[in-house]
């Protein structure tokens, strides 16, 4: 098969691996992490350009390396290609390889902020993305001293504590997936200086690349994966499923 994927970058590492092992030829197209942190239609539309980029006729199907990602796909529809999306969340249960694995461990480890090796090179967003961020327009990239500047100081001292010394509050630990694609140890070692810094607790743990594997050697179990045929758009829904697919809206994105 000709396959085309269009992946989130802070899977580059994991997904450039499993292409180089994939028995189908995969062209790659990574779009970066900041699309997260735009409000969900912003998100939405980028991809769904993205998606309406791709030439018809030249593919089996457009695979997507993303979650439901805060709903950013959406919405999103198949014009002359079926899409192809893991069923799940964000990006986390690609990086554990299974819903299932990945929920389990959420149960039972509270406040946990996660790190690969993506989201340490390419989390966060930048230039035009960061200033359209959610984060940016509300302020939580701003430092104590710029919201004093901006807002005097007991109202800086109020917005810091609301908007990000609370934020800072829900989370007591880094965790650290290790994907087997790491070119050595820097990315543990500065997950492990972070929790440090901060007195949080710190823990590494394998991750699994057969979810990832599965997207891009064609193996597309419904249990793990949606098919979205042309004319039609993913819908998310609130069940296991996850994702479902539906005829698109006319004069939808």
């Amino acid at each position: 098969m000709n396959l085309k994927l269009i992946s989130c970058d802070v899977l580059y590492r994991e997904m450039c691996a499993t292409i180089a092992r994939s028995p189908h030829r995969v062209d790659a197209q990574f779009l970066p992490k900041g699309l997260h942190d735009l409000p969900a239609m912003q998100m939405r539309t980028r991809l769904q350009a993205a998606i309406d980029d791709v030439p018809a006729h030249t593919y089996d199907a457009i695979l997507l390396g993303y979650g439901l990602c805060n709903n950013g796909l959406h919405q999103l529809t198949a014009r002359h290609t079926p899409l192809i999306l893991p069923r799940a969340h964000d990006c986390m249960t690609l990086f554990f390889g299974g819903r299932q694995r990945y929920q389990t461990y959420f149960e039972e480890h509270h406040g946990v902020y996660f790190k690969t090796s993506g989201w340490i090179e390419r989390g966060q967003a930048e230039g035009e993305l960061k200033q359209l961020s959610i984060g940016h327009l509300n302020g939580m990239d701003m430092t104590y001293d710029e919201m004093v500047e901006k807002y005097g100081e007991d109202n800086a001292a109020y917005l810091f504590e609301t908007l990000i010394a609370a934020q800072e509050k829900s989370y007591r630990q880094y965790t650290f997936i290790e994907m087997g694609i790491e070119p050595d140890d820097r990315f543990e070692c500065q997950t492990r200086e972070l929790a440090r810094q901060k007195n949080w607790a710190f823990e590494k743990i394998s991750g699994d690349l057969s979810l990832i594997a599965n997207l891009v050697n064609g193996e597309w179990p419904d249990a793990d994966f949606l098919r979205v045929e042309p004319g039609h758009e993913i819908v998310a829904r609130y069940d296991e499923g996850i994702v479902t697919a539906k005829p698109a809206v006319q004069g939808s994105p």
